[in-house]
């Protein structure tokens, strides 16, 4: 399920991920933490460089952050101290443990055959009513990067059916324009979702 190319290029350009100070968390995060009971367990998939870790354990949450990159973990933890721990997609296996899952910037990286697995993992960690973030850069089909990155590239309307199909229900999306490390302008896909409580 984890490309190797993608994994590669984050193991050797994990130092530019390690942010400096000042570095604003990414635009959704604070919204999304609002909608969290407090010290919330919430788990972290793809943390990178730890700047969206940082600002859930300054709120007071209980996080367990991952990526499925070991330079990005390191970097992560030397920067920030978030106890980070490698933890790939396809080895989420947890049953209603996480009250929310936060995912910003990470899962685009999954191939488009295998994104509904990962969703149910997600929906499966997750309690009754529990909470899920994402983001993705939107196009017209799966395919890499100008930096080799594999990326799902869905359109919103499949996207929305992905997670419908998951299970979950969508409370808020949200399209906006953004840049990509690789330096191309695209438009992008946060998507606030929700696992029914009954």
């Amino acid at each position: 399920m984890s490309d190797p190319a993608t994994i590669a290029f984050y193991e050797k350009n994990a130092p530019r991920y390690t942010l400096g100070f000042g570095q604003a968390p990414s635009r959704h995060l604070d919204a999304f933490l609002d909608r969290l009971g407090e010290s919330a367990h919430i788990l972290e998939l793809g943390c990178g460089g730890g700047r969206d870790s940082a600002r859930i354990v300054e709120r007071g949450f209980d996080l367990d952050a991952t990526d499925g990159t070991p330079a990005m973990v390191r970097k992560a933890n030397e920067r920030f101290d978030v106890g980070a721990r490698l933890l790939r997609f396809d080895e989420l296996d947890s049953v209603s443990e996480y009250d929310a899952v936060w995912a910003h910037a990470c899962l685009l990286h999954v191939a488009r055959s295998d994104l509904p697995s990962v969703l149910a993992a997600i929906h499966r960690a997750l309690v009754p009513g529990g909470w899920h973030y994402a983001s993705f850069k939107l196009g017209d089909g799966e395919g890499r990067d100008l930096l080799g990155r594999l990326h799902n590239f869905p359109d919103p309307g499949w996207l929305e059916h992905a997670y419908r199909a998951a299970g979950f229900g969508i409370v808020a999306t949200d399209i906006y324009a953004g840049k990509g490390a690789d330096g191309t302008q695209r438009d992008w896909m946060a998507l606030t979702v929700q696992r029914p409580a009954g």
